[in-house]
């Protein structure tokens, strides 16, 4: 399946809910944002039928994000329903990791492959500044029983921001000399209604690296065929890696692979376009598996050959980031 670029879309990103546990300052407000109306969320079986007919169409790699994917009810019997479709060669979750430690060896046994956690500190106090919420001690924990029920690899986002947490970068990297975790440091974008993106708060994957390399060489990682946008590297004698990903410096547009399903049933071609392709009507009126397949070729052809994050001024997307996972 390739877009009107020539890129093979082979991954498909699906939020599962625009709920979410925690009210990061750079996502939402502390008050929340106006929810999807239930009623007009997806069902488990109306996802897996358009899991499959992607998958028929040649997506071969799945991602459950959110909001925050483990507040949804029936998870668990959602993932073992989607590790039995054939085709999917990669099933993988991204978490804030709140609720991980009581979910992560059912979903482990249901099929889970892999998880991605959500955290840009490492202390308590600064936890609560930025989600607004208590719950570091159970984000660590999470970590903790996915190292031990053996989630691979566990990865955990970092989006580093300039005068909040830029002061952590080194004692991030120093858990992967302990840990077999992959540490991805990731450049501060707009995402939603949170607080105001300026650009004088980002800091560069460039910068980031060259902090890092005053510590240790960073040593290339060759990619995986299933790899993300992630720049990999690690240092001499770790456990773990280092992944830099650069969506405002360096952007990786050029080799998008990735389709959106949002929680209301529209196919977003790009994270940072208001572009999407309602499916949810056509599923709910009765429409065939070839219906089904034109909207997401009519999709597919309004997919973009970049984002317009570097274009002055920025317009944001209407759709908050917790509805459409990141």
């Amino acid at each position: 399946m390739f877009d009107p670029y020539k890129r093979r879309i082979n991954y498909l990103r699906i939020s599962v809910t625009d709920r979410c546990n925690l009210r990061c300052r750079y996502c939402m407000p502390e008050e929340g944002i106006p929810l999807i109306p239930h009623d007009e969320i997806l069902s488990y079986e109306e996802i897996l039928r358009l899991v499959r007919l992607f998958v028929s169409e040649g997506i071969s790699k799945v991602r459950l994000t959110g909001g925050e994917p483990l507040v949804r009810k029936g998870m668990v019997g959602f993932v073992a329903n989607l590790s039995k479709i054939e085709g999917i060669k990669d099933l993988s979750l991204t978490t804030n990791g709140i609720l991980l430690k009581d979910f992560a060896k059912a979903l482990k046994e249901a099929g889970l492959k892999r998880v991605n956690i959500s955290l840009d500190t490492l202390q308590k106090e600064r936890f609560y500044q930025i989600t607004r919420r208590n719950g570091f001690e159970q984000v660590w924990k999470g970590i903790e029983e996915a190292l031990t029920v053996q989630l691979s690899p566990i990865k955990i986002n970092m989006v580093a921001i300039r005068g909040m947490n830029d002061d952590e970068i080194e004692s991030f990297a120093q858990l992967t000399f302990r840990l077999p975790l992959t540490i991805r440091y990731i450049e501060y974008m707009p995402s939603g209604n949170g607080e105001e993106w300026r650009e004088g708060r980002i800091l560069t994957i460039k910068e980031i690296k060259a902090r890092l390399e005053r510590k240790a060489p960073l040593i290339p990682v060759p990619s995986d065929p299933l790899d993300g946008p992630a720049q990999r590297f690690r240092f001499e004698g770790a456990l773990g890696e280092i992944g830099l990903i650069g969506p405002v410096s360096d952007h990786f547009c050029g080799n998008c692979n990735r389709l959106r399903l949002t929680p209301d049933g529209k196919i977003r071609t790009c994270l940072f376009s208001d572009e999407e392709i309602d499916v949810r009507q056509y599923l709910r009126n009765g429409a065939g598996d070839e219906e089904l397949r034109e909207r997401l070729h009519e999709a597919l052809k309004s997919k973009p050959e970049k984002h317009q994050i570097n274009t002055h001024p920025f317009k944001k997307c209407q759709r908050n980031m917790s509805a459409i996972g990141g």
